[in-house]
């Protein structure tokens, strides 16, 4: 391990991050760093090999046979590093930390955790609101709470409740519904950024998006829903995001059918990780917590991956 002596290790670390991401802009968000620290620490790598691992070419880098190489083998030993480190945590069973994107976080994390604290008073839990990919293998996170098709390889993935979508209006609003072709004659609240189109729902009742109506477009989930309370037309939501809502009488769903986008939610962890207790406590809470919170039997849509 002596030709290690010469080589620093945060520069290593920069080499592999942007080798794997392909991008130093990619490798400084994951390593928490600025573009400018992580292209001078491969720099620094580059001058103590002795070899160029990056060409410079229109503002990009594309990797030397060089790195090409060592990739694996450097993506490999940061893998072992992080498992190493985690190993002085399994003696630790009281902490948690979770990365979750910020719209379950706000609209059903925050109103649920509670129950999880009161269950679980040893635990402390630390969230993370994101929606960057992370690896818990290489990372402090310990679980991820994430919505997508799935399957998701090089992780243990589980899925815990497939996602159904339905729309909601302020009660004011919902009045004017009596059936699905009346959504037509609201305004229509839209999140560009959504997985999922109106199709889904109004292909249940033979109609068809163009009966839709424009209205006010906002990026992010959680804003939709607050512009649906407002009043300001009807927003297609889902389940775990809306449920508070409905049940605290903010929105109304003027209709019972709520159907699967062919999205689901899941529960990540790393494959190298320990199964800590506080993991197996959170992931057994967790797949209570959310079909009941949503009023669905526990297991009933929820399968492993």
């Amino acid at each position: 391990m002596k030709n290690l002596n010469r080589i620093h290790l945060s520069g290593l670390r920069a080499v592999e991050s942007v080798a794997r991401l392909g991008s130093i802009k990619a490798a400084a968000e994951e390593l928490g760093v600025t573009v400018g620290a992580v292209s001078q620490q491969v720099q620094k790598t580059e001058a103590q090999l002795g070899v160029q691992l990056f060409e410079r070419r229109n503002r990009m880098l594309l990797p030397t046979a060089h790195v090409l190489a060592m990739q694996p083998h450097l993506t490999s030993a940061m893998s072992s590093l992080s498992t190493a480190i985690a190993t002085t945590q399994r003696g630790r069973e009281d902490s948690l930390t979770i990365s979750v994107a910020p719209v379950f976080a706000g609209k059903w994390l925050v109103w649920h955790l509670k129950h999880f604290n009161k269950a679980h008073p040893g635990i402390r839990v630390r969230v993370e609101a994101t929606v960057e990919l992370v690896d818990p293998d290489t990372s402090d996170v310990d679980l991820c709470i994430r919505v997508g098709r799935g399957p998701y390889p090089g992780v243990n993935a589980e899925m815990l409740l497939r996602q159904r979508v339905f729309p909601v209006c302020s009660p004011a609003l919902a009045g004017q519904i009596i059936k699905p072709e009346d959504i037509g004659k609201l305004p229509i609240i839209r999140d560009p950024g959504q997985m999922f189109s109106w199709k889904t729902w109004l292909d249940l009742f033979g109609l068809d998006e163009t009966i839709l109506q424009d209205g006010p477009t906002f990026s992010d989930g959680s804003l939709c829903l607050d512009a649906a309370i407002a009043g300001q037309g009807v927003f297609l939501a889902w389940e775990t995001l809306a449920v508070y809502a409905v049940n605290s009488g903010q929105v109304v769903a003027p209709f019972p059918q709520r159907p699967a986008t062919g999205m689901a939610y899941w529960l990540i962890g790393g494959r190298n990780a320990p199964r800590t207790r506080a993991k197996q406590a959170f992931s057994d809470w967790l797949k209570q917590e959310l079909p009941e919170s949503i009023g669905r039997p526990k297991g009933a849509d929820a399968v492993s991956a």
